[in-house]
Formats: structure tokens, C-alpha cells, sequence
């Protein structure tokens, strides 16, 4: 083999290694075709570029090839995304291709979701495409209300500056600079005041604490008082007591009806005459037995008999010897 010839050799293997390092390099295989091509279109490519990654479930599957605008009349400034799939993995057309950043610091990608329901997409379709919000982006869209309502209460405290400049002139400085001056005054004497508080409460600290001893005092009597009375059965004794109540009630209301000895003493006018006219015939026996004894007790060798009774006399309080 001639020189001319391994010179060529040589040559043809560094351009084709030139060739495929250069595309590898951009993410191009070229020992790898690409078998398939679909296209998405977004307002916003959100850092998207050429090379850019496609993933299905986390795994390559495939690059970004280019980047266009859409020169169609009312989609003028929409992109159009062309990528192209290394792997024949099948899905639908109805499949969503997102953009979405896998960390701050790196580059947007592309994320296929398939779905699987209608026809197989083929090369050269169009898909949906989706814009996922990045940490920055939701950051930045909950500060953006923040912000202006930052800017409204900025503008509200500069007018309100403005008003209170107005109102502070001259004339007013002067009061409020003679209110601070008696103000002065007020708080020397709220000062002297409260020495005298102090004092006061000084010679009063002995009985104060002779207060307190006797209040710890109290509070463990009551905590006794308390103990025995959680301790005791306080819902028998409050059955036994509603059982009582109501024996008491039944008895009163058989008294008020007359039922039993009691009730009919209580109800009879008739057992209460009675009543009345034999403690009196009692008093007139007791007062004869007392006055006349003879009568009672009577012994005579001859005969002689006792005095009847006289009722004027026993009345009187007579005997009647």
C-alpha cells in the first residue's frame, strides 16, 4: 500500500470522525437516524433550545432539531418547535408535549405525557403543547400582586405624609410643642404619685403578707373540704335524699287528705272539740282533786258524806269546806 493511499485513508477516518464528533457534539447520532419528526407550537419557549432534551417518563428519547417562528397571518410570534424521536415508542396525537425545567440552574427540556387514547401519531404531526411554570415563574406570579399591592400602600403612606405635613404647621407645632411640655409636667407628678404608691404599699407589705398566709390558708381548708367531698358517695346520698323528700311529700299529702290518726286530728273539726273538751274536763278534775280531796278520798267511822261538786266553786278556784 502506498503512502498516497494510507494518507487517504487516514484523512477520509479523521474528516469522518470530524464529522460525527461535531454532531454528537449537538446531540446528533449519525450512525443513529432519526425515524420520526413532530412539531408543537407554543407562545413562549420559556429557555428552550436546539438540543434540548425530549424525555418520555424521565428517559431520552430524543433532541430538539429546530427552532421557527410561525409566519401564518394571527400566529405571528408563535414558535414552532420541530424534535425528533430516536425511539419507537408509540403513542397518540392527543399526547401533550410539555416544557419544563428540571432545575433552576439548567436549561428547559421537552416532556412527552402520552396518552394513548385515539390514532398513533405519525412523523410530520403536530402536537399539543403545554408550558409547565418553573420555580422562578410561580414565584415571580405570586409577588407580581404582592407588588402592586406594595405599590398602593407606598402611594396611600406618601399622601398621608402629605396630609400630615399640611395639618402640621406653625401653629400647630407650637401646641403640640406646649402639650409635650405638659405632658412633662403630668408624667412628674404620675412620678411623685407612684412614690407615694410605693411608700404606701411598703408599710402595708406586712399585712398584705399576713393576707396572703392566711388566704393559702383557706384555699388548703377548701381543698380539703373539696377532697372529702369527692370522696363521698354525694349521689347516694342525693337519692336517699330524693327518696326521703318524696316519703315526706306523700306523708304531708295523706295528712292534707286526712288519711291516718294525724290527718284526721288535723282535718276533723269534730276530734278537735273533742280534744278541746276533754283537756278541759281534765283541768276542772285535776283542780277538784286538788281543792277537794276529801271527795276523792273519803274515810268516816260515822258516816258522814264528802260535798258534792260545785262548779262555781271549782271555777272560782274554791274548795268547798
Amino acid at each position: 500500500m502506498t503512502k498516497e493511499l494510507k494518507t487517504g485513508i487516514v484523512l477520509i477516518i479523521i474528516i469522518v470522525g470530524f464529522i460525527w464528533g461535531f454532531n454528537f457534539l449537538k446531540g446528533q447520532d449519525i450512525f443513529k437516524p432519526n425515524k420520526r419528526f413532530y412539531n408543537v407550537e407554543y407562545t413562549n419557549v420559556g429557555g428552550l433550545t436546539k438540543a434540548s432534551l425530549v424525555t418520555i417518563n424521565g428517559l431520552k428519547v430524543g433532541k430538539v432539531d429546530d427552532i421557527e417562528f410561525n409566519n401564518k397571518i394571527g400566529k405571528r410570534g408563535h414558535l414552532i418547535v420541530r424534535f425528533s424521536l430516536e425511539n419507537d415508542f408509540e403513542f397518540s396525537n392527543n399526547s401533550v408535549v410539555k416544557i419544563y425545567s428540571p432545575n433552576p440552574l439548567s436549561g428547559s427540556n421537552l416532556a412527552i405525557i402520552p396518552n394513548f387514547n385515539g390514532e398513533p401519531a405519525v412523523s410530520g404531526d403536530f402536537l399539543k403543547g403545554k408550558i409547565e411554570s418553573s420555580l422562578f415563574t410561580s414565584i415571580g406570579e405570586k409577588l407580581d400582586p404582592i407588588q402592586a399591592k406594595l405599590e398602593n400602600v407606598i402611594v396611600s403612606a406618601d399622601t398621608l405624609f402629605q396630609r400630615i405635613n399640611n395639618v402640621l404647621d406653625k401653629e400647630t407645632s407650637k401646641s403640640i410643642k406646649k402639650s409635650v411640655k405638659g405632658l412633662e409636667f403630668t408624667i412628674v407628678d404620675i412620678r411623685k404619685t407612684l412614690r407615694s404608691v410605693n411608700s404606701m404599699i411598703d408599710s402595708s407589705s406586712v399585712s398584705f403578707k399576713e393576707t396572703l398566709v392566711n388566704t393559702k390558708n383557706i384555699t388548703k381548708n377548701l381543698l380539703k373540704v373539696t377532697d372529702t367531698l369527692a370522696n363521698s358517695n354525694i349521689g347516694e346520698i342525693i337519692r336517699k335524699s330524693e327518696i326521703t323528700l318524696t316519703s315526706v311529700n306523700s306523708l304531708l299529702l295523706g295528712l292534707d287528705e286526712g288519711k291516718g290518726t294525724l290527718g284526721k286530728l288535723i282535718n276533723d273539726d269534730a276530734m278537735y272539740y273533742n280534744l278541746s273538751n276533754l283537756s278541759k274536763e281534765l283541768e276542772e278534775l285535776l283542780r277538784e282533786i286538788k281543792l277537794n280531796p276529801k271527795r276523792f278520798v273519803h274515810f268516816s267511822l260515822f258516816g258522814k258524806r264528802a260535798k258534792p261538786f260545785d262548779e262555781d266553786n271549782n271555777k272560782k278556784n274554791k274548795t268547798n269546806q
